[in-house]
């Protein structure tokens, strides 16, 4: 009767051992294959794949399961929070949602990059390409996740109505430039735009992109402030740099 008793016991321990072998063959053995990114813009899907799927743990299914639910997701420049979604086993879809970002401003060393609120969203040490330095606001100090301390907070309505017009029209710039009265100055390579109030943007954008082909490799201002869409001819001044 004991050697029966030790003899089901013995098989009882085989095959607990047998399943824990097979599930960890299979917790091993079962990685992620196929990694779509949705929802980026600042950095590319192959960018957000490398910083979230460091090494072949990151690509295991269970333990990439448990780390996106159970652990703090990791803290990427410039996004806000991302999900990743099982559609298999071995597929997942990555959801990235960025900060919004409409411009930044030097200081300290650092760039500091704003919302269409005037709030820091970002510090950071590089560049972000596409997204414009805005000069010639004055503002005292400045902190992660507070409003930018400028005297006239509507500013901030005009530059993201001027950032939304030239993302709109295609139009690269490198700096947006504000006067004391809040008037506009673009910078782009050797052309500087003279846009003057935020009053008709919509149309004044509109005039200096059809007038890029003519301002291709000149060095100089143009001057579209005098833009009026009441006018069906309106002629704009271009002096070129000395």
């Amino acid at each position: 009767m004991r050697d029966l008793k030790s003899s089901r016991r013995k098989i009882i321990i085989a095959i607990a051992a047998a399943v824990v072998l097979l599930g960890g063959a299979a917790f091993l053995s079962l990685q992620i294959k196929e990694i779509t990114v949705t929802g980026n813009k600042k950095y590319t899907s192959e960018q957000i794949v490398n910083l979230l799927f460091k090494d072949r743990w990151d690509r295991n299914a269970i333990f990439c399961f448990y780390k996106n639910r159970f652990k703090e997701h990791e803290q990427i420049p410039f996004v806000e929070d991302y999900k990743i979604v099982f559609q298999s086993p071995v597929k997942v879809e990555v959801i990235v949602y960025e900060k919004s970002v409409v411009g930044y401003v030097s200081y300290m060393g650092s760039y500091m990059y704003f919302d269409k609120d005037g709030i820091i969203v970002e510090s950071s040490s590089g560049q972000l390409p596409g997204t414009p330095k805005i000069v010639g606001l004055e503002y005292g100090h400045i902190a992660l996740h507070q409003p930018l301390p400028v005297e006239n907070s509507r500013i901030f309505d005009q530059i993201l109505t001027l950032t939304q017009l030239l993302s709109t029209h295609g139009i690269a710039v490198d700096q947006i430039q504000y006067d004391s009265k809040g008037n506009a100055t673009l910078v782009m390579g050797s052309i500087r735009v003279y846009l003057g109030s935020n009053d008709q943007m919509n149309g004044k954008v509109s005039e200096l992109k059809d007038q890029m082909p003519v301002l291709s490799g000149l060095k100089g201002i143009l001057y579209l402030d005098t833009y009026d869409e009441a006018k069906t001819v309106t002629s704009y001044r271009f002096v070129k740099d000395k």
